[in-house]
């Protein structure tokens, strides 16, 4: 197993020299760096286990670090260290996400058990989310990805309806999450032991999902050789998940509209009805009262489901968390194809920025693995996402050096379009590109922007 990574920050230089010493000599690989700005720099480019980090600091105090290290990569274990504790700045750190306080002067067997415990701890939750990837359980809310804005209202819509057994209906472009939103539902509900079934009303051919829903008996039509309960009382006191619902012929919306009102279903070639108790969620990428204005969609099924309405937003309006989705994908192919990929070059995280994704975060994650799979060993650069590369030197062979684009060039170049992305926001343009916010003004000022 590779040693656990740690980035100790702290403006003390003794500190530092005592704590990479200790910390080393324990078999953890260390990085330290003088102040915040730089650990934030860091992060942007290497996947770190734990950060070590002073309170008090000039450019940024240490709970605020804690806070953009949590936004940047939840799973990172911090430890808070101060020469002035008080018990309301151990609360403040432990509420918002610390897993310990230390004193100054630090006491090296106190700090090496307390490494120890958080170490444990990290690798036993990653065992339990690879154990829970195992048997198919998806994500909770609390750990679905992103604290941008419009992600925080997802998550609150969530955690409001997931108590009700009330429909929901999930409205996003192909590749949000819809998914994972519903299994978040589901697995915050009262039902979360029981069945969560997802189906995907476009992949089942339409004379077979009559049958696929409520069930057949025997003799029921050719193949039916066998009697089959049909995925709504599979699900039964569970969760069905209806994703593409507007794909649903007009017939079977009129029948799955009678068992939301009746909750019965009844099997085809039967003359039986059967209860079932299963809460729906349904999910779609298309306009549904634009489809009910075109009479495709029926109307009142359309207000049957619609009782909570869930709107995912696509990924271009929440470019702010792309950097921790990037961490979520890294750790999650580094297990999976048993590497040590620790981060992505500044240019390539500039470059994922600015894009416009249509394919949402699940082409996100496509462009991460085929890095991976195209042989991405210590940092995942631009020549690793060949898709989002604009350069000539891409697809033409250099003839002259005058050809390529002078680094000062493509510098400006990259921090234009961060600002443009971020809205002139020039703390947020900083944090992407892996600099300091002094850098972003001394070089406006250089190109005649200030």
């Amino acid at each position: 197993m590779d040693p656990a990574k740690i980035l100790v920050v702290d403006d003390e230089r003794s500190i530092l020299v005592l704590l990479k010493e200790a910390l080393s000599q324990w078999g953890y690989q260390v990085t330290t760096v003088a102040s915040a700005t730089e650990a934030l720099g860091m992060l942007k480019s290497e996947l770190f286990d734990a950060l070590i980090t002073d309170i008090r600091m000039p450019d940024m105090s240490g709970l605020e670090l804690l806070r953009e290290v949590k936004k940047q990569d939840e799973s990172i274990e911090v430890v808070m260290m101060t020469g002035y504790p008080t018990i309301a700045s151990a609360v403040q750190a432990l509420k918002e996400g610390a897993y310990d306080y230390l004193s100054k002067p630090l006491i090296l067997d106190e700090l090496r058990h307390l490494m120890s415990r958080m170490m444990e701890r990290k690798f036993l939750r990653g065992e339990i989310h690879t154990l829970r990837a195992r048997l198919g359980e998806e994500l909770t809310v609390n750990e679905l990805i992103g604290t941008s804005a419009p992600m925080e209202r997802v998550k609150e819509i969530i955690g409001k309806v997931a108590v009700t057994d009330s429909p929901v209906l999930i409205e996003g472009e192909s590749g949000t999450g819809k998914e994972l939103v519903a299994a978040a539902i589901h697995r915050l509900s009262s039902r979360a032991k029981r069945p969560f079934i997802p189906v995907n009303c476009s992949a089942i051919p339409q004379d077979l999902l009559e049958s696929e829903f409520f069930g057949h008996v025997r003799g029921a039509f050719s193949g039916a050789v066998a009697d089959a309960l049909g995925l709504f009382r599979g699900a039964d006191e569970g969760t069905i998940f209806l994703d593409e619902i507007a794909e649903l012929s007009p017939a079977l919306q009129v029948k799955l509209l009678r068992v939301l009102q009746e909750m019965q279903v009844r099997p085809v070639g039967s003359t039986k009805a059967f209860p079932v108790d299963v809460r729906v969620i349904a999910a779609t990428n298309r306009d549904l009262e634009r489809a009910m204005t075109e009479g495709s969609f029926r109307q009142d099924l359309f207000y049957r489901l619609n009782v909570v309405r869930v709107t995912l937003p696509p990924l271009r309006e929440r470019r702010e968390d792309i950097p921790s989705l990037i961490n979520h994908f890294l750790r999650r192919f580094n297990k999976r194809f048993h590497r040590d990929v620790r981060g992505v070059a500044p240019e390539a995280l500039a470059a994922l920025t600015a894009y416009t994704f249509p394919g949402n975060v699940r082409e996100l994650e496509n462009l991460i693995e085929r890095a991976f799979a195209m042989g991405a060993r210590e940092q995942i650069s631009l020549t690793d996402l060949p898709s989002l590369s604009k350069t000539p030197m891409t697809s033409t062979p250099v003839t002259s050096p005058e050809s390529v684009p002078a680094l000062a060039d493509v510098e400006r170049e990259l921090i234009l379009k961060a600002l443009a992305v971020f809205k002139d926001d020039k703390e947020a343009a900083a944090r992407a590109l892996g600099i300091s916010r002094r850098t972003i003004y001394r070089r406006l000022k250089e190109y005649g922007v200030l």
